[in-house]
């Protein structure tokens, strides 16, 4: 299943072909990344510590590269990623070759890990999972993370699938574009009061903000798109890791921020809100990454995403 052309040599293959990798070892190392030690790992593969670490020593051999970091916990190298998606996709392929087989329990349920950036889980995302028939018994594990940073643990194998900002395909995956998810940039009628009165991209510069966390940058470049280079203010932050509690905090006067459009619009609506500039927005883009594999979750799962966003996103 791997790469033909085993050599007697080992570490780099030879002249007639690339070294095979053995389905253990390559198991060996996605028990260690997930276990986080060695000794974990051991116990969890039923096998010695010492018999981990050969394993992963041959494998290292056995492709030429340092695939783990030995660092606590264990991580994958750039190289020791791309074998530890590849055992997850053989797992997963496997689980699938059972069900068709019929060597699986009845009704034995099928996980599917995703990543879903926080706004897009608090809007539109489960919306899309509530189209997955149920009879066909899918269990999902969502990451949450930023839409800048889920492609991150698709590279990782750790999800199958991803809503990223992110065209460019992760290795081993392929990309369709789902729409553009709009944010107003808004603040409660008080707020405006105390701190914006003056001429808005200087008073936004200074004024205290509410961003989602250190990586979100999307207040800033806001403000950089009104001519000032200087961004958000970088003293008055208030850092909110929830879409919700997010919207609620720009609301209750804590800061300005950029909200999504459908969380914004009632409360505009009911003038909790303030549109700080008319006719202005951000749009970003979003994207479904998936593995490129052909089983029937994953298929599921993307036929649904994609409905969804239809419907919620702009095009």
């Amino acid at each position: 299943m791997f790469v033909k052309n085993r050599t007697a040599g080992g570490a780099g293959g030879s002249a007639d072909g690339p070294a095979d990798l053995p389905l253990d070892q390559v198991r060996t190392l996605l028990a260690v990344v997930d276990e986080g030690t060695f000794d974990a790992a051991a116990a969890a593969l039923h096998l010695t510590p010492s018999a981990v670490s050969q394993r992963v020593k041959a494998l290292e051999q056995r492709t030429g590269r340092v695939l783990l970091l030995r660092t606590k916990p264990v991580r994958a190298t750039e190289s020791g990623e791309v074998l530890v998606r590849l055992a997850r996709q053989v797992a997963q392929l496997e689980r699938d070759a059972y069900t068709e087989l019929g060597l699986t329990a009845a009704g034995e349920a099928t996980r599917v890990p995703v990543a879903v950036n926080a706004d897009s889980l608090a809007t539109w995302f489960l919306a899309a999972l509530t189209r997955v028939p149920e009879e066909l018994r899918l269990f999902f594990e969502l990451r949450c993370e930023d839409e800048d940073h889920t492609a991150a643990l698709l590279r990782g194998g750790l999800v199958t699938a991803a809503v990223t900002s992110s065209s460019d395909p992760v290795p081993g995956c392929s990309v369709r574009a789902l729409g553009r998810m709009r944010y107003l940039p808004v603040a409660s009628g008080a707020f405006v009061a105390r701190h914006l009165t003056g001429d808005l991209r200087d008073a936004l510069a200074t004024a205290p903000v509410v961003t989602f966390d250190r990586r979100d940058d999307l207040q800033d470049g806001f403000v950089r798109g009104l001519g000032n280079e200087a961004g958000a203010s970088r003293t008055g932050r208030h850092f909110v890791p929830s879409s919700e509690a997010f919207a609620e905090a720009v609301a209750a006067g804590l800061g300005w921020g950029l909200v999504p459009e459908v969380q914004a619009g009632p409360l505009l609506r009911a003038g909790r809100l303030v549109h700080l500039a008319p006719g202005r927005a951000v749009d970003v883009p979003l994207y479904w990454q998936q593995w490129r594999l052909d089983f029937p979750a994953l298929a599921t799962v993307t036929e649904a995403v994609l409905a969804a966003a239809a419907g919620a996103l702009r095009s």
